[in-house]
């Protein structure tokens, strides 16, 4: 057997000098061989080198549509909390409209209240009940504040405003004035 191989090397005119490539393996006549003495298949190489092209762009695609649905997810989260604020802010809408429709009736009261001295009883047990429902009325024996009161005729003179007579009670509701209070109003 060693004297076959004799022979097809003494045929061989030229043996190709072997010289260490970049990663540690023998580039013998062009076929990459390596430190254990197996070849690289050139073919498998470039197989390899698009699988890595490929797989790169796989991750690309991937984290581009990551991105896209952490863009979308939040989109429709705030989208979400958009849509509830307008559902409280409707409900807040629709009670207010609803107080404000009852408020001819309370002027009513008020006025029978005031009239009639039977009816005076009656007069805590409405303040209690409106109370209950966060509807107040507002003060108007206080100095005027054109925020809380509209005044309709002024008297006097002088620079201090004060209230002089109310002709229709205002209300808070909840907090914020529902329907500001009709006065006259005296300049001292």
């Amino acid at each position: 057997m060693k004297k076959g191989v004799e022979e097809i090397l003494d045929n061989v005119e030229e043996i190709p000098k072997q010289v260490r490539d970049d990663d540690g393996g023998v580039q013998d006549d062009g076929n990459r061989v390596r430190d254990d003495g197996s070849e690289k298949n050139p073919v498998a190489e470039e197989c390899s080198d698009t699988e890595t092209v490929v797989e790169k762009e796989n991750l690309a695609k991937i984290q581009e549509l990551m991105n896209d649905l952490q863009r979308t997810r939040a989109d429709f989260e705030n989208f979400r909390k958009q849509i509830e604020i307008q559902k409280e802010n409707e409900k807040k809408a629709t009670k207010f409209a609803t107080v404000y429709k009852i408020l001819p009736l309370l002027d009513d009261l008020d006025r029978a209240i005031l009239n009639y001295e039977e009816l005076k009883p009656l007069e805590k047990s409405l303040d209690k009940t409106l109370s209950g429902v966060n509807l107040k009325k507002i003060e108007t024996d206080i100095e005027f504040n054109p925020d809380l009161h509209v005044a309709i005729m002024a008297e006097g003179d002088g620079e201090k405003e004060e209230i002089a007579e109310v002709l229709r009670p205002g209300y808070y509701y909840e907090g914020e004035v529902l329907r500001p209070a009709m006065v006259k109003v005296r300049k001292v």
